[in-house]
């Protein structure tokens, strides 16, 4: 694999009394999945990207795992004068993972509201504007709470102070460090794509979704890489209450677009929380 020229490699090798430094097989592994997920960040803001972004991380946390389990991290952990800094990061990744939960619990959230909804249009029952202004509803409930989130996001930082006498801790704070910054990055990507389509979001009704079909049948690979199916699916239902449509068949099947997108995030997100917690398990063990 060819490292993308904006990746740098990281300063933390295995040395050898022998042999000339080199980089350890686990940290050019590490290297080559940060320069993936970097390069990910560059795709389009869609469910599929985002997934394939989820799919990057998992497979660096596999990385940092393995990393941690080497007996020159294990000693450089185990030194006295490096404590501080390892609780420091030790309570980062507890951070991280209640960001990782927290995304979990929005998705479950927007997914049972959105099942809610299927199961009213299905049965076809009365009162469908009250079930969808609810889900309206509900829907500002998530993005309120999200865009609190996101807010406390930008105040995770790494406070840990390390002594620049031992250069091995400097360059795994590095490295952990930006393993930080890139998870942050990836979840406020999923978080902004389930709360603010932006400009999708704006545009009214059923001229938005007149438009997606339009695209689809003229451009379909290029448009589609930047559907955002919460946002599809709003505009359908605003205008079925605004316009009352007589559009089910076509707000059903948005709606398990929406079902079916929401499915597969969760699972990257599942993913991506076993290996966090692998990882900080592998942390602590050190210090058993």
């Amino acid at each position: 694999m060819v490292a993308s020229p904006i990746c740098s490699k990281t300063s933390f090798h295995a040395r050898s009394n022998s042999l000339p430094s080199r980089p350890h097989p686990i940290i050019s592994e590490f290297d080559e999945h940060i320069c993936r997920v970097r390069d990910s960040q560059a795709t389009s803001s869609s469910s599929s990207s985002i997934g394939h972004k989820l799919c990057s991380l998992q497979d660096l946390y596999d990385s940092v795992d393995k990393f941690l389990q080497l007996p020159l991290t294990q000693r450089c952990l185990a030194r006295e004068h490096n404590h501080k800094c390892v609780d420091g990061l030790l309570d980062g990744s507890l951070r991280l993972l209640d960001v990782c939960n927290f995304t979990k619990d929005a998705l479950m959230q927007s997914k049972e509201y959105i099942r809610e909804l299927q199961s009213v249009i299905r049965r076809r029952q009365e009162g469908l504007d009250s079930e969808i202004r609810k889900y309206t509803a509900s829907r500002k409930v998530v993005k309120k709470a999200i865009k609190k989130a996101m807010k406390s996001l930008k105040g995770i930082e790494n406070t840990c102070t390390f002594s620049n006498e031992d250069p091995e801790i400097v360059a795994m704070i590095g490295m952990l460090r930006e393993v930080k910054s890139i998870s942050l990055t990836v979840f406020e990507s999923l978080l902004s794509f389930i709360s603010e389509p932006k400009s999708q979001a704006k545009k009214s009704g059923w001229s938005l979704v007149s438009k997606l079909i339009h695209h689809q049948k003229i451009a379909c690979e290029e448009e589609e890489t930047n559907v955002n199916e919460f946002a599809v699916a709003d505009a359908a239902l605003e205008s079925l209450i605004s316009c009352k449509t007589d559009e089910m068949k076509n707000v059903q099947k948005k709606l398990n677009s929406l079902d079916l997108c929401i499915e597969d995030l969760e699972d990257g997100i599942e993913g991506l929380f076993r290996r966090m917690i692998k990882t900080r398990a592998s942390f602590l063990n050190n210090f058993n």
